[in-house]
């Protein structure tokens, strides 16, 4: 199910805006203020958030951004001049809504939005006894499941559709931030240690570095133990 991040201190309009979503079937995870959501979102995987400008959206949006975190912001404000509206979009922030906010036209936002950030698209991947899927950004093992961030998920889910191959940072820079990206090609580094701290107790995946190169994904003990019974297997030529 996709989540929601709702980042609102009025009890009264966060619920509103709740219930106007749960009706399109998605899950919903309040913060009152931005230093609360950012503190859930290092353990809780969403997939958009809206945000009350006046409840630090902007700042937590700016987080977001400079940690290269990609998941979609809706601000909601109850300025919407031009000087506002710069402040918003500059902040990295993905559109905006007045306040109070047309709940019909929130879903319809929030539904566009996710479209287009291909959020609605399931597709899974399986790696040993994990499996990853993408609509949801989590990780399902044998003893629960894990939640990561946006890009932490598309980082995994690189190195493990190619296990074995070593990939440089700058090419999962280009390939995973894009070539316009600003950042530090050692950011790649930051979410590697923050996967293998999530990841920690699953015994088939490992990000192993490659000194000087990059990073790959070794592939599970099980798996290669497999594959070396069936190479031994197979009759010579």
């Amino acid at each position: 199910m996709i989540r929601i991040m709702v980042v609102e201190n009025s009890e009264t309009r966060a619920k509103s805006i709740a219930a106007a979503l749960r009706e399109l079937n998605y899950d919903i995870v309040f913060a009152a203020d931005g230093a609360q959501a950012s503190r859930l979102l290092e353990s809780t995987g969403v997939q958009l958030i809206v945000a009350d400008m006046d409840c630090g959206g902007l700042e937590l949006t700016g987080e977001l951004r400079d940690a290269d975190d990609t998941t979609p912001v809706i601000i909601l404000t109850e300025k919407t001049g031009g000087r506002e509206k710069r402040r918003i979009f500059r902040c990295g922030a993905d559109g905006y809504m007045a306040l109070p906010p047309d709940l019909e036209e929130l879903q319809m936002r929030v539904k566009s939005l996710l479209w287009r950030c291909r959020v609605v698209e399931e597709s899974t991947l399986r790696f040993g006894s994990c499996i990853l899927h993408s609509r949801t950004l989590t990780v399902e093992t044998e003893t629960g499941e894990i939640e990561l961030r946006r890009m932490e998920f598309l980082l995994l889910e690189k190195l493990l559709s190619y296990p074995g191959r070593i990939f440089t940072r700058p090419q999962l820079m280009d390939e995973l931030w894009g070539f316009e990206s600003q950042s530090d090609p050692r950011t790649v580094d930051t979410h590697v240690r923050r996967l293998r701290l999530k990841l920690r107790d699953v015994e088939d995946i490992r990000i192993q570095t490659i000194r000087g190169l990059g990073y790959r994904a070794s592939m599970p003990r099980r798996l290669r133990k497999a594959e070396d019974l069936r190479e031994k297997a197979e009759p010579e030529a």
